[in-house]
């Protein structure tokens, strides 16, 4: 498909990046990924970090195009696979639990999870509960007890609104604690980085982070993270941080970097893409280029990444809809 074919049809989405040019043609067989966000976030390192490392590990022979179509926090993207591109053999989007929340809430317009192949994860970072050093809890158990006196009494905050992936961090744990979702405090932020600054200046007192943005406050000693949302202890900084259901609290939060193709893709070039990626999680030049982008390994590709997500997001309705949400 020709890139300038795509913008007609994408009716006025801008196609961004680096190596694309107004009118400039895409070779029919050359691999393109949509970032489906402005660049410079997270969905543009899920992009680059697949076509990074295919090139690096020889598993593509010319560069991939990274485009970027920004809009409701992929839902732009989303609908333009299923309703122009739903056949490209040649086309990834990245996506992330993000966007699995979204679906959840149907922000995505008509379309469901069931409308794309979902292709693979090559990398995670986990949530954490987190707190000022000074804070007056030593574990997670500590803060459920105030909370379930007085689940107002707490305020939290994080990057995102009600809803929002952050807030869910929030709501599963104080589940988790017999806490009612509905009743916590919670301060919304424009990103994480301005959620931790208002910890730092005791503006709120728990901040639903992740993991991969707490290094230098941890190194730095501002911080205590009583709980990473992870299935077991990550290694090296992280390694004395408990996960919440060491703890007793039966909550997980992945925050997953993967992929989906259109919902037309040949079962060749599907299951192509997969054997590809799945070399690639294995290589060892890889492992170093996901870890200096802060992410956490996770190699879950084809029916296993498809089933995964499905079961995620009906999850993330069913908490929806016990909060009201809707």
């Amino acid at each position: 498909m020709k890139i300038n074919t795509a913008i007609r049809h994408a009716s006025g989405i801008a196609l961004l990046g680096g190596a694309l040019l107004a009118g400039q043609a895409q070779a029919a067989d050359e691999a393109e990924c949509i970032a489906p966000a402005k660049p410079g976030g997270g969905y543009d390192l899920t992009c680059r970090l697949a076509a990074n490392g295919l090139l690096a590990a020889e598993l593509i022979d010319e560069p991939m195009l990274v485009t970027y179509m920004p809009g409701g926090i992929g839902a732009v993207a989303y609908n333009h696979v299923n309703g122009v591109r739903s056949d490209d053999d040649n086309l990834i989007v990245a996506a992330s639990t993000g966007a699995a929340v979204n679906l959840a809430l149907g922000k995505f317009g008509q379309y469901d999870a069931g409308e794309v192949r979902w292709l693979g994860a090559l990398g995670v970072d986990y949530g954490a509960i987190v707190v000022n050093a000074d804070a007056p809890w030593q574990t997670l158990d500590e803060l459920m007890a105030d909370l379930k006196e007085n689940p107002s009494s707490v305020a939290f905050g994080a990057g995102g609104t009600v809803g929002s992936q952050d807030w869910m961090k929030a709501a599963l744990t104080a589940k988790a604690g017999d806490v009612d979702p509905r009743e916590l405090r919670y301060v919304a932020f424009e990103g994480g980085g301005e959620a931790l600054a208002a910890l730092l200046g005791d503006h709120i007192q728990v901040f639903t982070g992740d993991l991969s943005e707490l290094q230098s406050q941890l190194e730095s000693g501002k911080v205590r993270v009583l709980a990473s949302l992870s299935e077991e202890r990550m290694g090296g900084p992280y390694a004395d941080i408990p996960t919440a259901a060491e703890q007793g609290y039966d909550v997980e939060w992945p925050i997953w970097r993967g992929y989906y193709m259109g919902p037309d893709v040949s079962d060749e070039a599907y299951q192509a893409w997969i054997e590809r990626f799945e070399e690639l999680a294995d290589n060892p030049g890889f492992a170093e280029m996901r870890e200096e982008r802060g992410l956490f390994p996770m190699a879950r590709f084809g029916d296993d990444f498809d089933a995964y997500v499905k079961d995620q997001v009906a999850d993330f309705q069913s908490l929806a809809e016990e909060v009201g949400l809707k």
